[in-house]
């Protein structure tokens, strides 16, 4: 995993860890309803447009999405966090299927939080990942 952050911002490194916390918890250990109690406000502001906002919502939606999908998981591949900010670069694999060859999404997600070091606000996008072999370069997602 890349990480950018100032070392000597304490506030950054809060946030990045709970970033990493709320993905660990809520997709990976398949809790949604516990990580969104742990980690976001309950009047969390949601901008993908799938998702209800507020934290409950939140983890509603990924308590059934983990619920019919055992391989579901996330690999984070890039964190910056700066201020009451944090952005990761990450692949969602098994998202929508439970394919064990699912490539998976590669996702940007943006995340505010508020003064108290809870996510307040989250933003994100998704892109499918290709067969490498359609790709149009070898760059890769990641």
């Amino acid at each position: 995993m890349i990480t950018t952050i100032d070392a000597n911002d304490s506030r950054s490194i809060q946030n990045k860890e709970a970033v990493l916390g709320l993905y660990d918890m809520m997709i990976n250990q398949k809790k949604g309803p516990e990580a969104v109690k742990k980690y976001l406000t309950p009047e969390y502001i949601q901008h993908n447009p799938l998702i209800p906002t507020g934290a409950e919502s939140l983890g509603v939606f990924f308590g059934q999405v983990a619920a019919g999908r055992p391989n579901l998981r996330v690999v984070v591949h890039k964190i910056i966090a700066t201020g009451h900010y944090v952005w990761a670069h990450v692949n969602f694999l098994n998202l929508y299927n439970d394919d064990p060859n699912d490539r998976g999404m590669a996702g940007v997600d943006i995340y505010r939080f508020d003064s108290n070091g809870k996510i307040a606000e989250h933003w994100d996008t998704l892109q499918e990942i290709p067969d490498p072999e359609k790709s149009a370069n070898a760059n890769g997602m990641f």
